[in-house]
C-alpha cells in the first residue's frame, strides 16, 4: 500500500516543539496535546469504573444476604436503603448504572479514548491528532456524559430503571416506575453526548491514520495495536448514529405522543393512546449498535495484547496478516449478529438461523487470534512483568468466555439460557474481564511513556492474581445458576423455593466481588504513588520497537522536537537472529542490520533486496578469500 508522507516542510515541528509556555488551564485541562487528552480519559474512566466497583458491590450485598439489614446503607443512601435494605426499585436503578458507566464510559472510552489518543499519533509517526480542537471536544463531551449520569444519583426519583438495554416500554413511558421519569431523561442526554464524543473522536483516528503516517509507515507497518483502535474507530462511526437514531425516537415516544414503541398499553388502570408501535424495533435498534459494541469494547484490547506479548516474550508477533483480516473479518460480521440477542423475540426461524450461523462464523476469526497468541508465547524468552500477566489473563477470558458463547449462539440453546445468570457469565468474562484485563495490560505497559516513571511491580502482581482468581470466583459458578435456570437481576432468591439452594453459591460471590473490589484499591494506590514518586525510567525502558518509544521522555507538544522519524521495517523484528540485540527499532534501516536482514524484508522493495543480494556477494567472496 502507499505510503502518505506528513513532512516537517511547513515548520511545524518549530511551532510544536514545546519551547512556549502553556498556562496551567491551556495545559492540563483545555488541552489540546493528544498524550494529555489520553491521560485526561485514562483519568476519567478510571473514576468511573469506581463508581461502578460501588455500585456492583451494593447489589451484591442484596443478593448475598437478602434479609439482612445493614444500618450502614441507609446512612449513605437514604431512603433507598430503608431499614438498612436496599429498594427494590433501586437495586433495579444500580443494575441500570452499573451496566451503562462499565459498557460506554470504561470498556468503550476507557479503551479507545486513552490508547488511540495515547498511540495513535505516537506510533503512525504524526505530531497530534488531524484535529487537535476536535479531540479536545471529544474528551469534553464525554466528561459532560459523565456528570448527567451521574447527576442522576441525586434526584428525588431516582436514576434510570430500565436496565442498560433501556427497553420499551420501561423507557418510553415517563410514568411507568419511577426510574422512568427525569432519571430516564438523564440517561439518555448522557447517552447522546457520549456519543457525539465517540464519533468525533473516531473520525479524527480515521482521519489520522489516513493521513498523518509518517515517511516509509504503509499500512503493513503499522502496529497491531493501531490497527485495533483504527478499525475500532470505523466500527464506531458507522454504529453509533444508528443508536442516536433509536434515542430520537425514544424521546419522541416519552414527550411527544408518538408510539414508534409503544401500543395497547394500561399503566396503573389506565390505558394509555399509543397504537401501532412495537418495541421489537428498538430491539433491532440499539442492538445493531449493541453487538458492535461488544467488538468496539474488545478489538483495541486485541491490538495491546498483541504488542504486550511480542515485547514480552521478545518475539515477532506470529501471523501479523492474519491478525489484520481477522481483525477486519470481526469488523464486517459484527454488523450481522446482532439478531442473536432477539431468538426469543419471536423472529422468523429462518431469520434464527441466518443470525445463529453469522454468530458461529465470528468465533473464526477469534480463534485465530487466540491461536496466534499462543504461537507467539511458544519458546520466546517470556518476561513475566504485570503487562504480559493481565494479557494472559486476557486471553484466558477470551477462551473461557468464549466458548459459552457457543452455547448462547446457538438459537436452540439460548431458548432455555437466555436471560438467565448464564447470559451474566457469558458477557462478564468474553467482554467485561477480557476487555478490562486488555486494558490494564495496556496501562502496565505504556505508564512509563505517560509518566517517565514504573509502576511497582509488586503491587501489580499482587493486583493481577488477586483480581484474576476472584473474577473465575465471581462469574464461573454463575455458569451452572444458568443451567438450572436463575433469572437476571432478580432482587432477592429467597422468595423463591425453588432457588433457595444457590443462596451460599450468591453468599460465595458476593465475598469474591468484594475481595476483588479490594484489589483494585492497590492498582489505584499504585497508579497514584507511582505517577509521582514511581521508579524514573529511559527513553525505551521495555527494548520495544515502536516509535512511541522513541520520543524524548520528557512531554512535548509535537512528539519529536526534529524532524519526523523514518520508518523502514515492520513493528515487530524481535530476536532477529544475526543481530547483536533482541530487538530492532522501525527506524533502523536494512543497510545496518545487513548481517540479520531476511527475504521477506524486502517485500516490496526490490532496490533493498539488490542491496542484500550485493552484500551477502561480497560477504562470500571475502570468506573464500579468507581460505585461500
Amino acid at each position: 500500500m502507499a505510503t502518505l508522507v506528513h513532512s516537517d516542510t511547513d515548520g511545524t515541528h518549530d511551532r510544536h516543539s514545546g519551547h512556549h509556555r502553556e498556562s496551567f488551564i491551556s495545559r492540563y485541562i483545555f488541552s489540546t496535546d493528544h498524550k494529555m487528552i489520553a491521560k485526561q480519559f485514562l483519568v476519567t474512566s478510571i473514576t468511573m469504573a469506581f463508581v461502578a466497583l460501588l455500585l456492583s458491590i451494593l447489589f451484591r450485598i442484596q443478593l448475598g444476604w437478602p434479609d439482612r439489614e445493614f444500618p450502614i446503607l441507609e446512612l449513605f443512601l437514604g431512603k433507598w436503603a430503608e431499614g438498612g435494605r436496599i429498594n427494590p426499585d433501586f437495586y433495579l436503578a444500580l443494575i441500570t448504572i452499573h451496566g451503562t458507566i462499565m459498557v460506554f464510559f470504561v470498556l468503550t472510552a476507557g479503551l479507545s479514548g486513552t490508547f488511540a489518543n495515547l498511540l495513535i499519533p505516537l506510533q503512525v509517526g504524526a505530531r497530534d491528532m488531524a484535529s487537535p480542537f476536535m479531540n479536545m471536544l471529544s474528551y469534553w463531551f464525554f466528561f459532560a456524559s459523565c456528570v448527567v449520569l451521574m447527576s442522576s444519583l441525586f434526584i428525588e426519583t431516582g436514576p434510570a430503571s430500565a436496565g442498560w438495554t433501556v427497553y420499551p416500554p420501561l423507557s418510553a413511558v415517563p410514568g411507568a416506575i419511577p426510574g422512568s421519569g427525569l432519571g430516564m431523561t438523564l440517561w439518555l442526554a448522557s447517552v447522546i453526548l457520549f456519543v457525539t464524543s465517540s464519533v468525533l473522536g473516531s473520525i479524527n483516528y480515521i482521519s489520522t491514520v489516513l493521513n498523518l503516517r509518517t515517511r516509509g509507515m504503509d499500512f503493513w507497518k503499522m502496529p497491531l495495536t493501531v490497527w485495533g483502535l483504527f478499525l475500532t474507530a470505523v466500527l464506531g462511526l458507522l454504529t453509533f448514529p444508528v443508536l442516536v437514531a433509536g434515542l430520537v425516537l425514544l424521546i419522541f415516544d416519552r414527550s411527544f405522543g408518538t408510539s414508534f414503541y409503544l401500543s395497547d398499553l394500561v399503566i396503573q388502570g389506565k390505558i394509555l393512546p399509543n397504537e401501532g408501535g412495537n418495541p421489537i424495533l428498538w430491539e433491532h435498534l440499539f442492538w445493531f449498535l449493541g453487538h458492535p459494541e461488544v467488538y468496539i469494547a474488545i478489538l483495541p484490547a486485541f491490538g495491546i495484547v498483541s504488542e504486550v506479548m511480542s515485547v514480552h516474550s521478545r518475539k515477532p508477533i506470529f501471523g501479523y496478516h492474519a491478525m489484520v483480516y481477522s481483525l477486519m473479518g470481526i469488523v464486517v460480521l459484527s454488523f450481522l449478529v446482532w439478531g442473536h440477542h432477539m431468538f426469543v423475540s419471536g423472529m422468523n426461524p429462518f431469520l434464527g438461523g441466518v443470525f445463529m450461523v453469522t454468530t458461529l462464523i465470528i468465533a473464526v476469526p477469534s480463534a485465530i487470534k487466540t491461536f496466534n497468541y499462543l504461537a507467539t508465547l511458544w519458546r520466546g524468552s517470556i518476561r513475566f512483568t504485570p503487562p504480559l500477566l493481565f494479557a494472559l489473563g486476557f486471553v484466558s477470558f477470551l477462551i473461557s468466555g468464549g466458548l459459552t458463547g457457543i452455547y448462547l449462539g446457538n438459537s436452540t440453546l439460548d431458548i432455555g439460557l437466555h436471560d438467565t445468570y448464564f447470559v451474566v457469565a457469558h458477557f462478564h468474562l468474553v467482554m467485561g474481564s477480557a476487555s478490562v484485563f486488555g486494558m490494564l495490560a495496556g496501562v502496565y505497559h505504556w505508564f512509563p511513556k505517560m509518566y517517565g516513571r514504573m509502576m511497582d511491580e509488586k503491587l501489580g502482581y499482587l493486583h493481577f492474581w488477586v483480581t484474576f482468581v476472584c473474577a473465575y470466583f465471581v462469574f464461573f459458578p454463575m455458569h451452572f445458576m444458568g443451567i438450572d435456570g436463575v433469572p437476571r437481576r432478580y432482587y432477592a432468591f429467597t422468595e423463591f423455593p425453588s432457588m433457595e439452594h444457590w443462596l451460599s453459591v450468591n453468599v460465595f460471590i458476593s465475598w469474591s466481588a468484594i475481595i476483588a473490589g479490594f484489589a483494585q484499591v492497590a492498582f489505584l494506590f499504585n497508579y497514584i504513588y507511582s505517577a509521582f514518586y514511581g521508579k524514573k525510567v529511559g527513553q525505551n525502558p521495555w527494548q520495544a520497537n515502536t516509535l512511541e518509544w522513541t520520543t524524548p521522555v520528557e512531554h512535548i507538544h509535537g512528539n519529536w522536537p526534529a524532524e519526523l522519524p523514518t520508518v523502514y521495517r515492520w513493528p515487530y523484528d524481535y530476536s532477529k537472529p544475526g543481530h547483536h540485540a533482541d530487538f530492532i527499532c522501525q527506524t533502523v534501516p536494512f543497510s545496518q542490520t545487513m548481517e540479520s536482514n531476511l527475504p521477506h524484508d524486502f517485500d516490496g522493495n526490490p532496490e533493498g533486496e539488490r542491496y542484500q543480494r550485493e552484500w551477502e556477494a561480497a560477504r562470500q567472496r571475502e570468506g573464500q578469500a579468507n581460505e585461500t
